[in-house]
C-alpha cells in the first residue's frame, strides 16, 4: 500500500515489518525476520539469547579504513488501541492508512517508535549504491518494557566508534542526552468474599494519554488516579462500599486512558448519585485540557467477588497519596522535564491489586528517592514493592565529532542549525554508551506524532528527508 511513495525502499520495509506483529515480550517473528533479511543479502549477522539482532555490512570503496558507524533502534513496539477496536496485536497485521502527509493505523499504534529505525537500516543495507563507512546494525527487543534486550546485549562484538541511535520523533532535533529510568511495582492483597446484589460499574474513557516520557509536560490526565478521585466522593460522604475490580492502563510508560472499577455499596442508589455529581464536577473542571472525556456509572444486578472494606480504604488512601506526573524541572536546560513518574498499570489479580509506574529522571539521586517515596508509601499501606528494568541516563558529551559532522550535514540540507537537545524520555543510548567506552552518539528520527497512543501518525514528507540526511551523514563520515 505505501511501499510506492518514494523511489527508496523505506516504506516498503515499513509496511513489511507491519504486518508482523511486534508488541514487546512478542519478538520472535520479528527477529526472524530480520535474520532472514541478513540471509538473504549475505550479510554476516547475530542473533543473541534476548532476540536482538546485530547485521553487519562492509565499507564501500573508499571508507575501508573509516570508523565503523552503528545505526541502532529496537523492534518492539507499544500496543495500544481504541476500545471498540477488536484488533489482536498478537497475531494482525497493522492496517496502515494514508491520509494526506500522514501514514497511520486503524485504530491502533502505529508502531512507527521504533519501526522506522528498521525501516531506515534495511533500506540502507539493501542499497549497493549508497557510500558508507562499515555498519553495524543494531536491532534491539523490549526497549518499551525495560530495554531488556540493550542490557542483555554483549557489546564486545561491536567495533563502532559512532552511534546514530534513530528513536527520536521531532525532525529538527539532535538528541544528545536522556533521562534515566526505572519501572516500580506495588501488590496489594485483600481477602475476598462472593456478593449477590447491586453492583455499580464506573468508566472512564477519551482522554488524550500519551508517552510518559515525551508528553508527561502537557499536563494531560491519568484516567486511573481521575476515576479514584470519582470514588472518592463516597469516601467524602461516608458511603461504605468495595471494590471488586479496577483497572486502568496496559503499559506503565503510556498515560493510561480509560479506567474502570467495579464496586459494592449498600446504598446504591445514594452512591451512584453522589457519583454522578462527582463525575459533573471532574468533567467540568478538565473539560479545556481532556475535551472527550466520558465518565459512565452503570447499575445492574450481579456476583462478583469483593474485597472488605479495610483494603478498599487502603487502596483510596494509597490513590489519594501517591505521587504521579512532573516532579521537577530542570535547572540547567529551561522547559526540560528532570524527573517525573507514571502510574501507567492498575489491575485487579490474584486477590489483590497490582500498580506499575515508571520513574525518569536525568538525576540519579532523585530517580532513587522517587522510588524511595513510591517503596515507603506501599509498605506504609500493608503492599509489598519491587522494581525492575533499571537504566541509566545518557549524559551529554562536550567534545562530539559525530555531532559537529551532523550539524555540518543538516546546515548544508535544510540551510539552518538543528536544535541540539536533551530529552526527558529513555534511551537505550545511555546503556550501550556504559557497555562501550568512548561511544559518541546522536539520537534522530522523523516527525511522529502522538506515540504510544491510538493517534500515533508519522509525516511521510518528514521521513524521506530524515532519510536522505541520514544517507549523506553516512557518505561524510
Amino acid at each position: 500500500m505505501i511501499e510506492n511513495l518514494d523511489d527508496t525502499k523505506v516504506f516498503k520495509y515499513f509496511e513489511e515489518i507491519s504486518r508482523i506483529p511486534r508488541g514487546s515480550g512478542n519478538n520472535r517473528e520479528i527477529s526472524s525476520y530480520l535474520v532472514k533479511f541478513a540471509k538473504e543479502h549475505n550479510l554476516r549477522y547475530m542473533q543473541d539469547s534476548c532476540e536482538n539482532v546485530i547485521i553487519w555490512k562492509d565499507a564501500t570503496e573508499g571508507y575501508k579504513n573509516k570508523p565503523a558507524v552503528i545505526l541502532q533502534g529496537h523492534m518492539d513496539m507499544v500496543c495500544e488501541k481504541e476500545v471498540h477496536s477488536k484488533h489482536d496485536f498478537l497475531k494482525e497485521p497493522l492496517q496502515l492508512q494514508v491520509e494526506g502527509d500522514f501514514i497511520f493505523a486503524k485504530d491502533t499504534t502505529l508502531g512507527g517508535d521504533d519501526g522506522i529505525a528498521i525501516a531506515y537500516a534495511l533500506a540502507i543495507l539493501d542499497d549497493e549504491a549508497l557510500e558508507h563507512p562499515p555498519l553495524e546494525i543494531v536491532i534491539t527487543t523490549d526497549e518499551e518494557t525495560g530495554m531488556d534486550g540493550a542490557i542483555g546485549l554483549d557489546a564486545k562484538v561491536l567495533k563502532g566508534s559512532y552511534m546514530i541511535n534513530i528513536d527520536s520523533e521531532e525532525e529538527g532535533i539532535l538528541l544528545t542526552s536522556c533521562a534515566g529510568g526505572m519501572s516500580v511495582n506495588g501488590q496489594f492483597h485483600g481477602m475476598t468474599k462472593e456478593k449477590q446484589g447491586t453492583f455499580l460499574e464506573i468508566s472512564l474513557s477519551g482522554l488524550q494519554g500519551g508517552h510518559s516520557g515525551t508528553e508527561i509536560h502537557k499536563n494531560r490526565e491519568n484516567a486511573t488516579l481521575l476515576l479514584s478521585r470519582v470514588l472518592s466522593a463516597l469516601v467524602e460522604e461516608n458511603i461504605c462500599f468495595s471494590f471488586s475490580s479496577i483497572e486502568g492502563g496496559q503499559k506503565d510508560n503510556v498515560i493510561p486512558r480509560e479506567a474502570r472499577a467495579i464496586i459494592f455499596a449498600e446504598e446504591s442508589k445514594k452512591a451512584k448519585k453522589s457519583l454522578e455529581e462527582m463525575a459533573n464536577v471532574i468533567t467540568k473542571e478538565v473539560k479545556e485540557r481532556e475535551p472527550n472525556i466520558t465518565i459512565k456509572i452503570n447499575e445492574r444486578e450481579s456476583k462478583h467477588e469483593i474485597f472488605n472494606h479495610d483494603f478498599t480504604r487502603t487502596l483510596m488512601g494509597f490513590f489519594a497519596q501517591t505521587p504521579n506526573g512532573v516532579q521537577k524541572m530542570s535547572q540547567e536546560i529551561s522547559g526540560l522535564v528532570e524527573s517525573s513518574l507514571n502510574l501507567g498499570i492498575c489491575k485487579t489479580i490474584d486477590q489483590g491489586v497490582h500498580l506499575s509506574y515508571s520513574l525518569r529522571s536525568s538525576k540519579q539521586s532523585y530517580k532513587e528517592y522517587m522510588r524511595y517515596q513510591i517503596c515507603s508509601l506501599v509498605k506504609t499501606m500493608g503492599g509489598v514493592f519491587s522494581q525492575k528494568g533499571e537504566y541509566p541516563a545518557w549524559e551529554y558529551r562536550a567534545d562530539s565529532k559525530l555531532r559537529n559532522i551532523m550539524i555540518d550535514v543538516y546546515k548544508k540540507q535544510y540551510g539552518q542549525f538543528p536544535k541540539i537537545e536533551a530529552i526527558h524520555a529513555g534511551l537505550e543510548c545511555g546503556i550501550l554508551a556504559g557497555k562501550k567506552e568512548d561511544l559518541d552518539i546522536v539520537s534522530i528520527g522523523p516527525d511522529i506524532f502522538d506515540i504510544h497512543t491510538p493517534k500515533e501518525r508519522m509525516s511521510i514528507t518528514s521521513v524521506k528527508r530524515v532519510y536522505k540526511y541520514l544517507i549523506q551523514v553516512l557518505k561524510e563520515l
